[in-house]
């Protein structure tokens, strides 16, 4: 087990004698199949501690530090509730533990909004969505208290080991607080698997991905770690609430008068958002390491949206790098690592290209990602729009992922799972040949080809014609006698509808490494 800064309170230190377990060892819970499952607590140093679960048992000692952990197992797909036992001076039992497949299910609001938010309101036929959610066989994780950026508690400096939570089985009556991504992969691998499927979630909207990675994992992120510093010295959450609430105070007042005499009413305050709750780091410490090492199949990723916009968004392929590697080296396992790639949203498109566009590095960034081994990449630019920054079509979004994840993690039969992803440019006179994999059956959506730009050396990007050629793309512009780089869908809401044979969509990308 990896070593993280425990809790006072959990050690031998404290004198606590009798075994304990941590929040996401608990009733309802869900554990992965195929594999030793991690099972780790606290008691009295050496004392001996007995887990058994399905017929099987392990033993062991508590550590001079209080803390032990094994692993038991592996064991198969099994939907009747089992009994896990941890004896020990004491003994601890947790009813109803099913096996089957897990996925820590992390990010920003978008993977934290629920089927019915009180505060991005409710996803499409939430309703209907939740009357339906009659499948026991899936749970989901939750901490107890999650942590905002609105609110002034911040995650600690240093890794803790617990945090309150339990889980949840799915029911009419409860699904309404799910992550409603979460909840509809849950459902989409639940229902082409025949399996329990849980889900931990682990997401806090409005974050940046430095919170999410340890701070000793960044030591090669300089420009990141440099501006937060700035951004923090002398912050106090406290006092910037306080001076929020203080000036909305007065401006609710300067409204209610402006508004009756008549007059134009001022613009309100630029609401409070703590950040040390985004500093690097630090929701690792908070909501992170107290999950590892829970085994899980994988991770499923969506955020990125803090990091959309300004100069440090081209950073975020080697800040992702450093997530999956952080987490991976954590639990001590490759385990697979999927993302949602970003949306389309704001303004649509009017120009060639947009350089500074919200989400086009950040996208790209995503895109070259894909060479670290065993990742994943749901292409979903197709299914935002001009207001989309919390889309409500979430069973759509879920939908690609659930796909990616069955044919590159189950191994299941899918002739086309995803999107045109570029692979290499040619120049073949005045004119650029793209190639591309996963490429059957290249499409339009509608119309004739669109969302490709082009430029000579001069770097200076104009509209370009493209014709598809078999697997391949075609691309030029008459008034370009020696083109140099070509772009597509390379704008915060692009134009772009490249599409292959399962009408999924082409990832937007460059084929230049221009800052």
């Amino acid at each position: 087990m990896n070593r993280l800064t425990l809790l006072a309170f959990f050690c031998a230190a404290s004198g606590w004698a009798d075994v304990r377990l941590p929040a996401i060892i608990s009733d309802h819970m869900v554990i992965q199949a195929e594999t030793p499952v991690a099972i780790w607590g606290w008691a009295e140093k050496d004392e001996s501690v007995v887990v058994s679960l399905g017929g099987k048992s392990v033993e062991t000692k508590a550590e001079a530090d209080g803390c032990w952990s094994v692993k038991i197992g592996p064991f198969a797909w099994q939907d009747q509730g089992q009994v896990l036992t941890i004896k020990g001076r004491n003994t601890l039992t947790i009813q109803d533990v099913l096996v089957g497949e897990v996925w820590l299910a992390s990010g920003q609001s978008n993977m934290e909004m629920q089927i019915k938010d009180p505060q991005h309101g409710s996803i499409d036929h939430a309703d209907e969505e939740v009357a339906a959610a009659q499948y026991p066989q899936i749970r989901m994780f939750k901490q107890k208290e999650s942590y905002s950026i609105y609110e002034v508690p911040t995650p600690p400096d240093e890794p803790v080991a617990d945090r309150e939570g339990a889980w949840i089985v799915c029911s009419p009556e409860t699904a309404a607080s799910f992550s409603a991504f979460g909840y509809f992969v849950a459902r989409d691998l639940h229902r082409a698997l025949g399996a329990p499927v849980g889900i931990v979630s682990a997401a806090v909207g409005g974050t940046p991905i430095e919170a999410w990675t340890s701070l000793a994992a960044q030591k090669d992120l300089q420009p990141v770690l440099t501006d937060w510093a700035k951004k923090l010295q002398g912050y106090d959450a406290a006092k910037d609430q306080a001076s929020f609430l203080e000036a909305k105070k007065q401006w609710l007042k300067v409204r209610a008068e402006a508004t009756k005499a008549g007059l134009p009413v001022p613009k309100a305050p630029t609401p409070f958002k703590n950040l040390a709750v985004m500093k690097p780091g630090g929701l690792f410490n908070g909501v992170i390491a107290p999950l590892v090492p829970y085994t899980v199949r994988g991770v499923l990723w969506y955020q990125g949206e803090r990091n959309a916009a300004g100069p440090l968004s081209g950073l975020y392929g080697a800040q992702l790098k450093a997530l999956i590697g952080d987490w991976r080296a954590r639990w001590g396992e490759e385990f697979p690592f999927a993302w949602v790639q970003l949306s389309g949203v704001q303004k649509m498109q009017e120009t060639p290209m947009e350089a500074n566009g919200w989400g086009v590095k950040v996208r790209d960034e995503m895109r070259r990602t894909l060479a670290v081994p065993k990742t994943s990449m749901a292409v979903t630019i197709d299914l935002g729009g001009v207001k989309a920054g919390h889309p409500t079509n979430k069973a759509d979004f879920a939908a690609r992922m659930s796909k990616v994840v069955l044919h590159d993690v189950y191994y299941q039969p899918i002739p086309i799972w995803t999107g045109p992803l570029f692979r290499s440019a040619r120049r073949d006179g005045a004119k650029m040949v793209l190639s591309f994999d996963y490429a059957t059956g290249l499409k339009t959506s509608r119309g004739e080809l669109q969302g490709f730009a082009i430029a000579g050396a001069d770097r200076k990007f104009q509209w370009a014609k493209a014709r598809i050629e078999g697997n391949d793309v075609v691309v030029w512009s008459d008034a370009l006698p020696e083109p140099a780089s070509v772009r597509y869908a390379w704008a915060s809401n692009p134009i772009g509808n490249l599409v292959n044979a399962a009408d999924l969509p082409a990832s937007p990308f460059r084929t230049d490494n221009w800052p």
